[in-house]
This record gives structure tokens, sequence and C-alpha cells, in this order.
């Protein structure tokens, strides 16, 4: 009995790509013996004609699904939609552009052989470009100081998971999933193995300094309460700072500056500004929370299927 590989992968501004992907998984799938295999395509309403591509890959293919959603809901909410029709024992994630290397699949489907419940691919060398790059390394230290990401394990977008992780990570239905946030929360048996990475083979990174943003949000107010214990204890040393300044202000009164002399205006208006500033963020970061509920509460939908091609559209 072949073991089954779920590849799911999201779609954006890929209709140039798209077909040297499945291409690539293709030819690699056919050299493993053991296992079989099916491709899920999320597309995450592309402008371009990428659904196009995907519903004649879907027909030149039969073990090929194509998922079209009804808006830009990002990509971890795309990797969420193909987790609900996948059928496999091991999912694979990978992305749409050909940097991540299929053909090096293997590597990621030993390490869960040898006992880990999820595989991350580490690259010896990025080729994402220095803004990409720059976004990565903040992502990394975010999760590490929000999620308590171990500092040695490389996150990435080229993983692969047992099924029983795929599992609990679909029973998160609300508004705003954070993949790696859900990962981290339900196996510490994780591990990292080398593999290459490629070139971008057409088109440029779909990731803005908004999206970026979006997602740093997403990860720590979703899955942490950190950012409010680190307001509560930035309030109370700007109380104690403030209760300081104060006394300092009555012994120099007394002490130091003859009565009648008016000193203090600048000190006091850069401590108004100071002290205005950090309410605000509180308030701002407590709002966020109390908005995201509320999204949440109201049943906002994580994603919206307009189309299903493929296998799965004609069982249904």
């Amino acid at each position: 009995m072949k073991t089954m590989i779920s590849f799911v992968i999201p779609c954006y501004r890929s209709e140039e790509t798209l077909p040297g992907v499945i291409e690539e998984i293709r030819r690699t799938m056919e050299k493993q013996e053991n296992y079989a295999y099916e491709v899920v395509l999320v597309n995450d309403c592309s402008p371009d004609n990428t659904f196009s591509v995907i519903k004649r890959l879907c027909r030149e293919n039969d073990n090929v699904t194509g998922i079209d959603l009804a808006r830009n809901f990002g990509q971890h909410s795309a990797l969420m939609a193909g987790f609900h029709y996948v059928k496999g024992e091991i999912v694979v994630c990978l992305d749409d552009d050909g940097q991540t290397p299929a053909d090096q699949v293997d590597r990621l489907l030993e390490g869960i052989h040898q006992g880990a419940d999820v595989v991350y691919a580490r690259y010896r060398q990025k080729h994402h470009s220095g803004f990409r790059n720059w976004g990565s390394r903040v992502n990394d230290l975010m999760t590490r100081v929000m999620l308590d990401k171990p500092r040695d394990l490389f996150l990435s977008s080229y993983f692969a998971a047992r099924r029983f992780v795929i599992d609990e990570v679909i029973r998160y239905e609300y508004a705003y999933p954070y993949v790696i946030g859900l990962v981290l929360r339900t196996t510490k048996k994780i591990i990292n193995v080398d593999v290459e990475h490629r070139d971008r083979q057409a088109g440029v990174s779909g990731y803005t300094i908004g999206k970026l943003l979006h997602l740093w949000f997403n990860g720590f107010t979703a899955f942490s309460v950190k950012p409010l214990r680190v307001a509560t204890v930035m309030g109370a040393g700007c109380a104690v700072l403030g209760f300081a300044y104060g006394i300092y202000t009555i012994i120099k009164k007394i002490f130091i500056n003859p009565p009648g002399l008016v000193t203090g205006f600048s000190a006091l208006m850069s401590m108004l500004v100071f002290m205005g500033g950090m309410l605000m963020l509180m308030l701002g970061l407590v709002g966020e929370y109390m908005g995201r509920m509320y999204i949440s509460m109201n049943n906002s939908p994580q994603y919206v299927i307009r189309e299903i091609a493929g296998e799965i559209s004609e069982e249904r």
C-alpha cells in the first residue's frame, strides 16, 4: 500500500510558473515507488489568468485539484482552504514560483520517516530580495519572542507535516489563521533539513510591507498575550519613572533653584508627549485584540470558495 502525499500550493500571480512546478512534482514522484500523490492548488483571487491555468492542469492531470477563492484572503488562509481537501497521510506545502525545489521533497519525507512530526526546509543561501529577507528575519524574531519558537529552528514556506498535525491545524476556525503558530502549538517534534533555494523563475514577489505587517500582527495577536503583558510592564515602568521624576522635581525646586524661577517646561512637555504616545500605543494594542475578538465572534470566514476544479469537484 503506497503512502499518499498531498501537495498544497497557494497560488498568486503564478500563471507562468505553475506548469513547471507541477511538472517537477510529477517527475519527482514518479521516481518514488512507495508514494502516491495529489496536488491541491489554491488560487488566492489572483488578478491574472492563474485559475485558468489551474483548470487546464486539472484537465491534464487526474490527481490535481484547483480551488478558487472569492477574494484575496492571504497565504495562510489559502493554506487552510487546501488543508480541508487533502487526502494524504503526509502534507507538503511549497510555493508556486519554483523557488522551493520540489525535486528535493524526499529530504523532507525522510525527516518525517525518522520520527519528526513536521519538517521545515532550511536554505543554505536564500535567493529572495533584500526586503523579503529582512521581513523573514523580523518574522523569525517575532516567532521566537511571541510564540516561543526554538532559536535554532528555521521556518519557511516549504515544509512537510504528518496528517494529525494538519487535522489539528484545521480545528482552528477563526478569521485570522497563522499556520506557523498553529503548528508550534501542536507539536515540538519539528526539525530542519537543508535544501537548495532557487532564483524566482518569473515575475516578482507579491509580498509588500502592508502584507508583512498584517502577517506579524496576525501572528502575535492570534496566539500570544505577551504584547499585553509587555504593555502592562511598560505602563508600570512609566508610572515609576513619572513618580521618581516628580520627587526629583520637588527636591530640585526646594534645594537647588531659587523661589520664583520657572524651570522644567521642556522636560514636562517631553514627559507628556512620551506618556501620551505610550497610552495611545497601549490602547491601540488592546483595541486590536478586541477588534479581532469581535470579528471572530461574528463568524467572519477564513476563506470563501468560488469554484472547485478537478477530482474533488467531480466527487461533489
